[in-house]
């Protein structure tokens, strides 16, 4: 179940840079496709300010989900992992009630699914 679980954790981090990588990075067309905006919002130069630090958000996240299972000790990586996943999760769910229903099952719902396996581990 641990090799299950390392690998939700790695495809979770993966998935933020990829949303890190289209905040930052994407094309306005894609951007606004992606995240239910109007094209014409998300070409504004505020809106592309706003999802790039969006942006740097997801991939400190996924870089943090990676860097606890490389850098610490086992309790402490389990732990920190949890409190990561279960921040995922609770933003997930705000964004799926304030902007698109999907946000929760693309990204909270991986999430959850490795945090009820974490959790599993720890009792």
């Amino acid at each position: 179940m641990f090799e299950i679980l390392t690998i939700l954790i790695y495809l979770i981090a993966i998935e933020h840079l990829g949303i890190m990588a289209l905040e930052m990075w994407g094309r306005p067309e894609q951007q606004a496709r992606a995240f239910g905006m109007p094209i014409t919002f998300v070409r504004q130069v505020p809106a592309q300010k706003a999802l790039a630090n969006q942006g740097i958000y997801n991939g400190m996240l996924a870089v943090i989900l990676i860097l606890a299972q490389w850098l610490l000790p086992m309790p402490t990586s389990l732990i920190t992992t949890a409190l990561l996943l279960g921040f995922i999760v609770i933003v997930a769910l705000y964004g799926s009630l304030t902007v698109k229903r999907q946000i929760f099952w693309l990204q909270g719902f991986p999430a959850l699914v490795a945090l009820i396996i974490l959790l599993s581990q720890l009792i």
